[in-house]
């Protein structure tokens, strides 16, 4: 079993996409083993994306992952990582395919409703930058 973690961004929780998009995940046969609602500040949001800090869209990100709350959750499941991004679909929503998370919900490719672990050593920093052990709770 592997564990990923995925945010619905600032975009999703403010269109009231939480419920739905859970529910996309846990219908393609993944668990939530952690969940929780917070608000980062610009401080963490430029952390946890700190591998994108040369990059040019840095500042725009870190401030719009900073302008609401997020709901951050790590799920578990055969090939999560994988599956997650499948799900997701492409970064950008006007290349996503038809069915993905972020085809049937992403406004551009910054407001694209999620954030999901890209690699098993990613999944592996970013879940504790949200949670701590005693927060992930084995899926049954």
């Amino acid at each position: 079993m592997e564990r990923t973690l995925v945010m619905i961004k600032p975009d999703g929780v403010e269109r009231n996409l939480v419920g739905k998009v859970i529910s996309i995940f846990e219908e393609n046969g993944l668990k939530v083993v952690a969940l929780k609602k917070v608000r980062l500040s610009k401080k963490q949001a430029e952390a946890f994306y700190i591998v994108h800090k040369e990059r040019p869209f840095y500042d725009s990100l870190t401030t719009y992952m900073s302008s609401g709350p997020i709901v951050a959750m790590v799920l578990e499941g055969e090939n999560a990582i994988k599956k997650v991004r499948e799900i997701m679909g492409a970064t950008d929503p006007a290349e996503a395919k038809e069915g993905t998370i972020r085809k049937l919900f992403g406004i551009d490719k910054e407001k694209n409703t999620v954030h999901g672990s890209d690699s098993p050593e990613s999944a592996a920093k970013e879940i504790p930058f949200f949670f701590s052990e005693f927060e992930l709770i084995a899926a049954e």
